[in-house]
């Protein structure tokens, strides 16, 4: 492909683009309000994407509350991945939480997802705990997971 990728903050204009990805990635994905709120009204969230000079192939959600932060949502279109770009947004993501004062950061992931697991335990993150039928389409039970900062 050998299209540049750069990190950024999400803009309200990369929205249409977000829900591609969205759409894509997750059975229950995210309203476009949804995003708009966490852009504008909440005072905790920080989104990067991850962009194409057409487009936007993949973003990253934290919340930064005092000194701990939780990765709401991570996605990459299917037709990128393996490229290392959830890892480039993850990095981001955790560098961005550091210089906001988080000490830690977690996040959940479904406990059949291996691949992102494996990610993450590359990136240092341990396992913290289960979250019994977290997932809303299916009841799945969540991995926690959390990476020291610091």
């Amino acid at each position: 492909m050998g299209e540049e990728i750069v990190i950024r903050f999400m803009k309200e204009e990369d929205l249409d683009d977000v829900l591609k990805v969205e759409h894509d990635c997750f059975p229950s994905p995210w309203s476009k309000s949804a995003f708009m709120n966490e852009l504008t009204t909440n005072q905790f969230a920080y989104y990067l994407v991850a962009a194409t000079k057409e487009r936007v192939i993949g973003y990253c959600g934290v919340w930064v509350i005092v000194d701990e932060a939780h990765i709401t949502n991570v996605a990459v279109h299917t037709s990128w991945r393996r490229k290392g770009i959830g890892k480039q947004l993850l990095l981001g993501s955790m560098h961005m939480a550091k210089t906001l004062g988080a000490a830690k950061l977690t996040l959940e992931v479904r406990v059949s997802n291996d691949t992102a697991q494996r990610l993450y335990k590359k990136l240092g993150f341990v396992e913290g705990g289960i979250r019994k039928n977290y997932y809303t389409d299916n009841q799945e039970d969540a991995q926690i997971m959390w990476v020291n900062l610091s």
